[in-house]
């Protein structure tokens, strides 16, 4: 790995971290494209890979949180425990499927919360 690649993920880094505490997201949405871009992972590895990255930033951010009063304590256990099985099962999927299922899968994912995101956004009712 040479000094840019480091210099980048050092710097997609330090971006997760700060749109995880302010959005509450960094890890996949900027992990996984930093280091297939950057670092020249395979999809497969780099979403492996954010998977470890995100921890850290999990943590830290909740617990931040909980001394604001904004940790819904219970609905996160609940998200957290019954995604486990969601999680053995994607990454089996995962590691069955082929490289541009992923890509396409993981950039169409990103595309439906934008739009989705941003209609509530822009949904002035919702004020």
């Amino acid at each position: 790995m040479d000094a840019g690649s480091i210099a980048a993920a050092a710097a997609f880094g330090f971006a997760g971290g700060v749109t995880g505490g302010l959005l509450g997201v960094g890890g996949g949405i900027l992990f996984v494209p930093a280091l297939v871009f950057f670092l020249g992972l395979s999809q497969l590895a780099g979403e492996a890979t954010s998977l470890l990255a995100i921890v850290p930033v999990a943590i830290l951010g909740t617990w931040r949180q909980l001394h604001y009063g904004n940790v819904r304590l219970p609905d996160g256990v609940t998200l957290g425990l019954l995604s486990v099985p969601g999680v053995v099962l994607g990454s089996a999927l995962a590691n069955a499927l082929p490289e541009r299922a992923l890509k396409l899968a993981f950039a169409g994912l990103q595309l439906f919360f934008a739009i989705g995101l941003a209609r509530r956004a822009l949904d002035r009712k919702r004020v």
